[in-house]
């Protein structure tokens, strides 16, 4: 390699030195790539040097049993020794050999929130860890023939270059689905070692930051609906499929076992599964956990249901056969650095949001139209939000609520957890990732310019001094609301936001609603 390569490769290991994951038994979550180098507008083309952060995570032995405790998951962030790094990657070589392992994937998100892995040998692991996986940027960013003057921002060079992959070692874990295989959850890079500025991890990575900067920290799980099918048939372009069976008491727990203590040994923990309202359609809670960790165990879920499902002979999938997504709920609290107080609760035991809470979910609420747009990111998604409604509208009310279901963020102060919000805007199609990411930047708004005045939900859900977002029916007029929101631009990035919504239009412009169908229970399974 000629001098100019030797200084690349050097740039790139000592940027990308902090993300090796590090040691074990210390309580910390937070992960975020500093922020003093990144613009507003953060353009690729902009020769910026970020320092990266890793996030701890306590872990017990990689592709062993992950500890449930979540205070795995407090806030400090810290840099990795040498020695620290090399102790870690000794630990999981030593897991690899125990399990006879042959493969580990290397996996990252794609914008809509699906695994795009490259898997290598195993004894290739040491080496890919030091310098990265490359792949093609076009795996992740998902949009062929590029018209530049659609995304001039994003140079075409740029989009049909390679990134590299970096583990994020806390994911490390043998997968009990996949034979003699491993994984590892990683972060994107440009090959001159910036962070890439469309990924979904990435974003949410910084957002997580940008609260724990304002003194919080974020405690959140995922709730997701799924259903499984028979092996379908596609009869005149249309995809046609039979729902398995209600997966109800001892019929079919094989299934759901696996799938629940799969999950369990990747370190997501299920705290519930049921069956839901019509065969086949299934309902999956997770513990709720600090930091990035809520959206990685639905990442892991998302594939792990495939997998699990192509076992017994099923289909899983999050789009419903009567052309519907199902919900993809996020149930959320703010609680202080430590992990200790939940500041949606109030001390009086009254079951009422504090002012914390009710200046979060003004930030919710104002935001809504925008959040939609990420949250229910395609035609058939849309659909939920009027499903109960004959009339023929271009929008809905957003609504909120104590204890109310149908409400699109539902106040829950009962039970264990304590006081949470459930943001309801979510299809289970949706890029978990950015789930996070758009609500802690519209609730953060809240708190920073709000003054959290709220006119009860009996009393009507304006906002006293502030009216509130409808949320649009039509996919096309929520991406007006995401381009025209200037705060979720500028939490999310200029960048990413102008190829989202490039990627949307283009996928109006040459996507038919049968078409489509076949996408979502094709790709999405």
């Amino acid at each position: 390699m000629n001098d100019e390569g030797n200084l690349l490769q050097e740039r790139i290991r000592n940027q990308m030195t902090c993300h090796k994951m590090g040691v074990s038994n210390k309580p910390v979550v937070r992960l975020g790539y500093a922020e003093s180098h990144l613009s507003h507008n953060d353009k690729d083309s902009q020769d910026q040097t970020t320092t990266i952060k890793q996030s701890l995570q306590d872990v017990n032995a990689p592709g062993g049993e992950s500890n449930s405790n979540s205070d795995r998951n407090r806030d400090n962030t810290q840099i990795l020794t040498t020695p620290q790094l090399s102790s870690r990657i000794k630990h999981i070589k030593q897991e690899m050999a125990k399990n006879h392992l042959q493969f580990v994937r290397f996996e990252a998100t794609d914008l809509h929130g699906v695994s795009r892995s490259k898997s290598i040998p195993a004894h290739f692991f040491q080496e890919k860890v030091t310098h990265g996986v490359f792949m093609p940027r076009g795996y992740l960013e998902l949009m062929p023939n590029l018209k530049d003057n659609e995304v001039n921002h994003i140079r075409a060079t740029c989009f049909n270059s390679d990134i590299v992959l970096m583990p994020e070692l806390s994911t490390f874990r043998v997968l009990p689905w996949a034979e003699r295989t491993a994984r590892v959850i990683c972060d994107t890079f440009t090959v001159t070692g910036e962070p890439l500025l469309t990924s979904p991890r990435y974003i949410a990575k910084r957002q997580l930051q940008q609260l724990q900067d304002s003194g919080f920290s974020l405690l959140s799980a995922f709730i997701y609906d799924f259903c499984i099918f028979g092996v379908p048939e596609v009869i005149n372009s249309k995809t046609i499929s039979f729902p398995a069976s209600t997966l109800l008491n001892n019929h079919d727990q094989p299934f759901m076992q696996e799938l629940v203590d799969g999950l369990y040994h990747t370190g997501a923990n299920v705290e519930s599964f049921s069956s839901s309202t019509r065969p086949g359609h299934m309902e999956i809670c997770f513990l709720p956990e600090f930091g990035i960790s809520s959206a990685d165990n639905a990442f892991t879920l998302r594939t792990g249901v495939k997998e699990v499902a192509r076992k017994y002979n099923y289909i899983a999938s999050f789009f419903i056969e009567t052309g519907f997504c199902n919900s993809g709920i996020l149930s959320h609290s703010v609680w202080d650095m430590d992990g200790k107080r939940n500041m949606f609760c109030n001390s009086s035991g009254t079951e009422q949001l504090t002012v914390t809470g009710k200046k979060w979910l003004t930030g919710l609420l104002k935001h809504s139209a925008a959040l939609s747009c990420l949250m229910a990111p395609a035609v058939s998604c849309r659909k939920r939000y009027s499903k109960e409604s004959k009339d023929l509208k271009e929008s809905v009310p957003t609504t909120w609520g104590y204890n109310d279901n149908s409400c699109a963020f539902n106040i829950k102060c009962h039970g264990e957890k304590g006081t949470r919000i459930e943001n309801k805007l979510g299809s289970a199609t949706a890029n978990p990732y950015l789930v996070l990411a758009a609500t802690i930047a519209a609730g953060l708004d809240g708190l920073q310019n709000s003054d959290g005045a709220l006119v009860g939900p009996d009393e009507g859900t304006d906002l006293s001094q502030l009216k509130p977002s409808e949320i649009p029916l039509k996919l096309e007029d929520a991406l007006v609301a995401l381009e025209e929101d200037q705060c979720l631009r500028e939490a999310l990035g200029e960048t990413f936001i102008r190829y989202f919504v490039a990627m949307k239009k283009y996928e109006l412009e040459n996507e038919e609603t049968d078409a489509e169908r076949n996408k979502f229970l094709e790709y999405f399974i």
